[in-house]
């Protein structure tokens, strides 16, 4: 379908319209290989090559949004003053959103924003009759009678205005809230229309236009239309003309209780510990662990008695008692030697065992445990093989010659 050439260009997000007719008189767009500079003429974006500064225009996704606009922000793209704008907050689209109609530097509320010119034009133009609906408040104290010339017409500078829809919200001191839904779109006329009945406006803001609300936007946040917003501004007002492809938000219908549990597991699984979380195990590889019930060093053999005491730590096996044999009265001493573990069915030492890596007192099974404690020279004198004891004993003391 052919379109005209500047409207093309807008739409793929060059440009403004305005803009795009002084880069086409600046001769910097070529349709075919052909530089263009007169207005008017019209092209296929389909079936045309349209550049503009040697790139070849491609078409952006039609993207609808609402944003809540704050106070204290202009509608446009960029101010000269420097003041902050609405794209501002919308920037990292990937596309150019310019307003559909403009709000007040001090007004807040709803504010749609698209890169779609036949959309915006169709939800502007003054045949259309888009709902705007305001919450404001005035100084004084109204009645319903004050309300008789906002519901049939307020004459001002550039006219009378249409009907208007108002009722009286709430009382607060001398001031009152209203809410007020207009069908015409005036420069500033909600305040015009306060100063010419007496009744200005302090507060103001748009809580609904074309059916599109602000509700759960916080000021400066924004969403993109849903399916059902979309289907019933087409349904009102014939726009957008497609809906399929566009970058919408989700649906305000039912909600999948299901998928939604789902997709949460799924995002908490996938999401990273946090760093406490992450340094866990790291301090509890730290923090020493309790001693064991089933210690080598202070289990008794099968069989035995267990200690009244925990054991100590010894890797010495002078204290193993033979099988059978009952376990150690009291607690055994910290030692390397195995000297003290009582075997099965051995009796029990009565003392502590020293601290010996000397295998001397392991009792063999069915030999009666071990008595007092030996020293470790009397123990290497019974290992000695069979011919030492045959030597005579040496001369001790003072008779030693």
């Amino acid at each position: 379908m052919e379109e005209r050439l500047q409207k093309i260009i807008a739409r793929a997000g060059v440009a403004s319209r305005r803009a795009a007719e002084e880069l086409i008189l600046a001769g910097r767009v070529r349709v075919n290989g052909r530089v263009v500079t007169e207005l008017g003429l019209k092209a296929d974006r389909q079936k045309d090559r349209i550049e503009v500064d040697g790139k070849r225009l491609v078409s952006e996704v039609p993207v609808y949004v609402a944003l809540h606009k704050p106070r204290n922000v202009v509608s446009t793209l960029r101010d000269p003053e420097g003041r902050p704008t609405v794209a501002d907050y919308v920037r990292g689209m990937g596309a150019r959103l310019y307003p559909v109609g403009r709000l007040d530097f001090a007004t807040s509320g709803i504010l749609l924003m698209t890169n779609d010119g036949d959309f915006a034009n169709a939800l502007l133009h003054p045949r259309g009759g888009v709902p705007k609906t305001y919450v404001l408040k005035v100084q004084g104290v109204m009645s319903e009678d004050d309300l008789t010339p906002w519901r049939e017409g307020i004459r001002l500078e550039d006219g009378v205005t249409l009907p208007a829809e108002a009722r009286l919200l709430r009382h607060e001191g001398d001031k009152t809230w209203l809410e007020v839904t207009l069908r015409e779109g005036r420069n500033q006329q909600i305040r015009r229309m306060g100063e010419a009945t007496g009744w200005p406006v302090m507060r103001l803001a748009r809580t609904t236009f074309a059916g599109v609300t602000s509700e759960r936007l916080r000021p400066g946040e924004w969403r993109a239309l849903t399916v059902d917003e979309l289907l019933h501004i087409r349904e009102a007002f014939g726009v957008p003309r497609r809906i399929r492809g566009a970058m919408m938000g989700a649906s305000s219908g039912p909600v999948d209780h299901r998928r939604a549990a789902g997709a949460a597991r799924s995002s908490a699984k996938a999401s990273p510990r946090s760093a406490p979380e992450a340094d866990a195990p790291a301090a509890r590889s730290r923090t020493p662990a309790p001693p064991r019930a089933g210690a080598r060093t202070g289990a008794g053999a099968p069989g035995a008695p267990g200690p009244t005491t925990a054991q100590p730590r010894s890797r010495s096996r002078a204290n193993i008692a033979t099988p059978g044999a009952p376990g150690p009265a009291t607690a055994q001493p910290r030692s390397r030697s195995r000297a003290n573990i009582a075997t099965p069915g051995a009796p029990g030492p009565a003392t502590a065992q020293p601290r010996s890596r000397s295998r001397a007192n392991i009792a063999a099974p069915g030999a009666p445990g071990p008595g007092p404690a030996r020293s470790a020279r009397t123990a290497r004198s019974e290992t000695k093989p069979r011919g030492a004891e045959t030597r005579g004993p040496r001369a001790r003391g003072p008779g030693r010659h």
